[in-house]
């Protein structure tokens, strides 16, 4: 059994081809899962399956399961219907949003700035990040699928942060966005964070907690990362780059309506979709793809 890995010198940017074999694998896991309606069909693309499978080792079973428990929770929770004003109270501060830029592989951004928490909903804080997700993941460049989490420390109190809130954040990234997370930067995390970070450790997945690290303004190898990942002339300064940090949330606002509509074109149900092929060039399918990069183990961890 083998999935093919091609690399690109230039950019170390990989794309996975899947083979025969694993091909077989995401059509066992098709009729292990059953009948689907119309919007369950068009999240269960050959992709979407392939990224339950991969998390689950390619285990059929494990990975069908897990996917049956994703789209339990996508009818209860509803997360493709909740829409800008249902969240825009706990976005007011800019304590997490998505820029209007890419990374250079194409992978949405969000940045999270933990000293502007203004809730203590721990629903509504949920709530916000699913919000944010579903967007990032709605504009994604084509032939990419995973998400880029920038993380200002700035003014960061221990106040900021809810041991309750992380741990339900965790959960719903490992089990109900499986291999969505492309990257995680802490950046200036003071010392104080060290043992809350501890804390939250024990629930995070190998592969998530392999994907979070830490990067400092005054160390050489993090900017020479960050430099790599994003164009710097529109990465915000907090990060080290030349743009404008933070975000106006009038026109964030506008931008976020405009993705809310997008959000409702893309999920509604089309006339016949069990018929097309999930392998379709639809223009909105952004969840066929299986790339990504590979230059970003570089930025510091601390010991």
């Amino acid at each position: 059994m083998s999935q093919v890995s091609k690399k690109a010198a230039s950019n170390g940017h990989e794309k996975m081809v899947i083979s025969k074999e694993h091909q077989a694998k995401i059509t066992e896991v098709r009729k292990l899962i059953g009948p689907l309606s119309a919007k369950e069909s068009l999240y269960c693309s050959d992709a979407t399956i392939t990224r339950y499978l991969s998390s689950r080792n390619w285990n059929v079973m494990k990975a069908a399961q897990m996917l049956k428990q994703s789209l339990k929770w996508r009818k209860e929770y509803k997360p493709e219907e909740i829409r800008w004003e249902e969240i825009a109270d706990e976005a007011k501060t800019g304590l997490m949003y998505k820029p209007n830029y890419l990374d250079k592989y194409g992978r949405s951004v969000l940045v999270m700035r933990p000293c502007l928490q203004n809730s203590k909903s721990t629903q509504g804080q949920i709530k916000h990040f699913v919000y944010c997700m579903e967007s990032a993941i709605l504009n994604l460049a084509p032939n990419q699928e995973q998400v880029v989490w920038l993380v200002d420390f700035q003014g960061f109190k221990l106040s900021n942060i809810s041991f309750k809130v992380a741990h339900e954040t965790a959960q719903v990234v490992q089990e109900y966005y499986p291999k969505r997370l492309g990257l995680a930067i802490l950046y200036n995390a003071p010392m104080i964070f060290q043992p809350f970070f501890s804390m939250v450790k024990p629930f995070l997945e190998s592969e998530t907690y392999n994907k979070i690290k830490f990067g400092y303004s005054n160390d050489h190898s993090t900017k020479k990362i960050m430099e790599d990942l994003f164009d710097k002339s529109i990465l915000e300064s907090a990060f080290g780059g030349n743009g404008e940090t933070g975000v106006d949330l009038n026109k964030y606002a506008e931008r976020m309506k405009e993705d809310d509509s997008k959000k409702l074109s893309f999920w509604t149900p089309v006339k016949s979709l069990s018929s097309v092929s999930h392998n379709a060039p639809l223009d909105s399918i952004r969840l066929d793809a299986d790339s990504d990069a590979s230059n970003n183990e570089k930025i510091l961890v601390p010991n």
